[in-house]
């Protein structure tokens, strides 16, 4: 049996059961034209072409493509088109996990700040549409693509709302706005009515200087820059220097924090948390949830009521 119809069998048998499957079906489909295109046969892979998919074995992409190939390799002796995997019986371990950073308040308030000032001139990102983009990022845990795709129409300030649209896991949610949020956005939405931005309700909420939708590449390297003038930066060895997806980290553990703090039931509110940040499991949000001395000394604290019969979840 040719490789590519195997590959479409696989394929069309994980959605089959109610999977998107998108990222390992690309990841697939690169294998086949790197094996040789569309008329080789299954049999005829070997695991010299195998490594040479695979790479250097240095990467979180190479596990990924190796468990695409493992699924695939597994579906493919189940039902005898190959006797034997060509994958590689030794698996090397993952690089270190990507830590990633936590802003302190006072670290917000500085790139808040900074916004204005941080270069003379400002092409395309303006300063108040940048300084309410990362209040939107940090008050409300949005990802970046997220922000900018949100339109006029999107966007209720009255009713303090957004519509976030099919995003990342093809989901549509509604994100409540707090009042202090909520204020910081009708701000913004003056001067943007000021800068006579379009209102139209297909018009990008946050929009450039002339009036186009942001790309997420100009803001990444505007934060660079943006950090990088107030200052801010890791010392703990990691491999990356903090971003501005990190924002949403930050977040999540604030919001955690707050409700140890309060003494709430934070087992009973994670799901509440979890579908805010339009994650499809808890298991997606656990990754956002880092630990930090603030986070570590409230899960003490609660350990410590639960050890001496105080309050407890």
């Amino acid at each position: 049996m040719k490789l590519q119809d195997l590959i479409f069998d696989y394929v069309t048998f994980r959605q089959s059961m109610g999977q998107k499957f998108t990222t390992f079906s690309n990841i697939l489909r690169a294998f086949c034209k790197a094996s040789g295109g569309n008329d080789l046969e299954v049999d005829q892979v070997n695991p010299e072409r195998v490594l040479s998919f695979l790479g250097q074995p240095t990467t979180c992409y190479w596990h990924l493509k190796y468990y695409a190939l493992v699924g695939f390799y597994r579906y493919a002796t189940s039902r005898n088109y190959v006797l034997s995997s060509p994958l590689p019986t030794t698996v090397p371990k993952l690089p270190p996990r990507f830590v990633p950073y936590i802003y302190r308040k006072e670290e917000v308030r500085r790139l808040l700040d900074a916004t204005a000032s941080y270069r003379r001139t400002h092409i395309l990102l303006e300063p108040y549409t940048f300084r309410a983009l990362l209040l939107l990022l940090y008050g409300a845990g949005l990802r970046i693509s997220e922000a900018l795709a949100l339109t006029m129409a999107d966007v209720d300030l009255v009713a303090r709302q957004l519509v976030i649209q099919e995003t990342k896991f093809y989901k549509s949610r509604i994100v409540p706005l707090g009042n202090d949020l909520n204020e910081g956005m009708t701000r913004f939405a003056k001067r943007r009515r000021k800068a006579r931005h379009s209102l139209a309700p297909n018009a990008p909420f946050f929009a450039g200087r002339s009036g186009d939708r942001l790309t997420i590449p100009t803001v990444q390297q505007a934060f660079r820059q943006l950090r990088c003038y107030a200052g801010i930066r890791r010392e703990d060895g990691a491999r990356y220097q903090p971003r501005i997806h990190d924002l949403r980290h930050a977040f999540a553990v604030n919001r955690l924090v707050a409700w140890y703090e309060a003494g709430a039931d934070v087992q009973a509110l994670l799901p509440k948390l979890s579908t805010y940040l339009g994650h499809i499991s808890l298991d997606s949000t656990q990754i956002y949830l880092t630990m930090t001395p603030e986070l570590l000394q409230q899960a003490c604290r609660r350990f410590e009521q639960y050890v001496n019969g105080g309050p407890h979840e």
